[in-house]
């Protein structure tokens, strides 16, 4: 268990307690009570385990709320007014474009609430806390060099985590350590950081979208033996990590998912443990290993070499050698994660886990009117919107480039996924005809004129017909809906979406506008997604073969 000690906060540039101390944590809470107003600040502090808070939340015409680790408490009879919201932001240091701020030289984080007017009418006073000597249950795979991946679910400790990692590398090791810092989440608000990373060094990022970037630059321009970075969640990032494990430089980094099995199946990041890609077995292969003739393998060595798994602040399962797990778990074989456990005493135990597997998702042909099952994600969700501008395209869709949801209306699943994997097409199947993009159904099943079908008809969406439900007539739809993209890796794909990512960067740099290169409909399509994901608007013009898309943002 951590052990609080409240006079840690009033000295936090203290030296931080050796590696085999217990866990000692500083929180600066009398930095936090200073911005809240005075009757919420008088109430949080009178409550019961202040060591436990772990936000308090202020929304525009309720009663504030106190979130703790077990509970939550109101203030009753006071409700949040403008003035107590304008009070904490004067406060504070400026938001950024991701609504988040912070209070110099402390870990707290303040994340805001805004109306259709971009008024501020909430906010989440999260509090942060430097928890030294956190690490211990995983200091011998920090120390040893290799680059270790932290996965875990929101609120386990993986940023705490990394703070200690960082200091303990800088100071301890006298490593060079850069730390990658969006939103200021690991070295808290203001220019100098927070003694909780020790002499590390800390560069910010300037809005998310951005962090790739800095990932490289930070090798380039300051020749670091660490890299740390937090919330990897993109295919960019995927590809900056990548690069810069191939220099040599050690990276501790945390991810989107729970467990290894998430990532693997994580079309974006699944390149974080070698990719996964299908390859077709020979007929002899595939006896001798006795199984189908196409399989899932890993398509390269991973970024990773170790990947920790976070299920409590003092519990955690590591795979020591992920390149042999991940194998392992694509040919259906178990495999035992060692799992290590710190009791009351502050002893490091370690045992065996229980043996995984990789759960594939496994699907029948769908019977008319039967329930969908729970679908596995293959790819993020997706949001309808539309691209400003008169003559963009209008299919252009919010959140994430390169997905589908596709509905198969008596097709089969099991199939149709095998064929998704083979192009590496970014296609998600959908659990309803209210969440779907497009539908698959086959001729036979076209001329009953389902309710499924005719409601996908009175709704605009394209019913796409194959002639028979075979794994030749899925694979021509597939190729017709990748024409121009030649798969998801394609060199073409590839070099447009970076041309539209650059394009991005600069139009939020201060660029009134950026013409990009002639692309078919289906690239020109991922472009519209892409803008509208960072909030910006695009409009395509021209004729084809010329036609292409024009990204602006529309404040300016």
């Amino acid at each position: 268990m951590f052990r609080h000690e409240p006079e840690a906060v009033e000295t936090p540039q203290q030296e931080p307690p050796g590696p085999l101390a217990q866990k000692v944590i500083v929180d600066d809470l009398d930095a936090l009570w200073e911005i809240l107003p005075r009757p919420v600040q008088e109430w949080v502090k009178g409550l019961r385990a202040p060591q436990d808070l772990l936000e308090v939340v202020l929304d525009l015409g309720r009663l504030p709320q106190a979130r703790f680790r077990d509970r939550e408490e109101l203030l009753a009879g006071r409700e949040v007014t403008d003035q107590d919201l304008e009070s904490v932001i004067a406060h504070i240091g400026p938001f950024g474009d991701d609504n988040r701020a912070g209070i110099e030289r402390t870990l707290h984080r303040i994340s805001c609430l805004r109306n259709r007017a971009d008024r501020i009418v909430g906010l989440t006073c999260r509090v942060g806390r430097a928890v030294y000597g956190t690490i211990r249950i995983i200091e011998d795979l920090v120390r040893s060099g290799k680059s270790v991946l932290l996965l875990g679910r929101p609120g386990v400790g993986k940023t705490t985590m990394l703070r200690e990692v960082a200091r303990v590398l800088a100071d301890d090791v006298r490593q060079r350590v850069i730390v990658v810092d969006t939103s200021n989440e690991i070295a808290g608000d203001g220019d100098i950081p927070h003694a909780a990373i020790g002499s590390a060094r800390r560069m910010q990022v300037k809005t998310p979208t951005l962090q790739h970037g800095v990932m490289i630059e930070a090798v380039e321009n300051h020749m670091p033996q660490v890299i740390i970075i937090d919330e990897m969640g993109t295919e960019l990032e995927a590809v900056a990590a990548r690069t810069i494990a191939e220099r040599g430089v050690q990276l501790i980094a945390t991810a989107h998912g729970n467990t290894l099995e998430n990532l693997i199946l994580n079309p974006t990041l699944s390149d974080l443990v070698g990719g996964i890609q299908t390859v077709t077995l020979g007929d002899e292969e595939a006896r001798r290993r006795r199984t189908q003739k196409t399989v899932l393998e890993r398509k390269a060595p991973p970024t990773f070499q170790v990947l920790v798994e976070i299920q409590a602040w003092d519990r955690v399962a590591v795979h020591l050698e992920v390149a042999r797990t991940v194998d392992a778990l694509l040919r259906g074989q178990p495999v035992r994660p060692e799992v290590r456990w710190m009791d009351q005493g502050g002893a490091l135990h370690k045992e065996q886990g229980e043996p995984i597997l990789l759960h594939t998702p496994q699907f029948s042909d769908h019977e008319e009117g039967a329930p969908f099952p729970p679908q596995r994600s293959w790819g993020p969700r997706r949001t309808t919107a539309r691209a400003d501008g008169g003559s963009a395209e209008p299919e252009a869709r919010a959140v994430q480039a390169n997905t589908y949801k596709l509905l198969p209306f008596g097709v089969s699943r099991d199939r149709l996924l095998q064929a998704v994997r083979q192009f590496g097409l970014g296609v998600e199947l959908a659990p309803s005809i209210q969440e779907a993009d497009m539908v698959l159904t086959t001729k036979l099943n076209y001329r009953k004129r389902s309710d499924v079908l005719r409601t996908a008809e009175e709704q605009g969406k394209p019913i796409y017909v194959l002639r028979r439900n075979t794994q030749v007539q899925l694979e021509q739809f597939l190729k017709s809906l990748s024409a121009g993209w030649g798969g998801d890796r394609g060199v073409k794909a590839r070099s447009a979406m970076e041309e539209a990512e650059e394009a991005v960067n600069d139009v939020m740099g201060g660029e009134e506008s950026v013409e990009l290169s002639p692309q078919s409909a289906y690239i020109r399509r991922q472009q519209h997604v892409l803008a509208q994901r960072y909030n910006l608007s695009s409009a395509s013009t021209g004729r084809d073969p010329q036609r292409r898309v024009i990204i602006f943002n529309p404040q300016g």
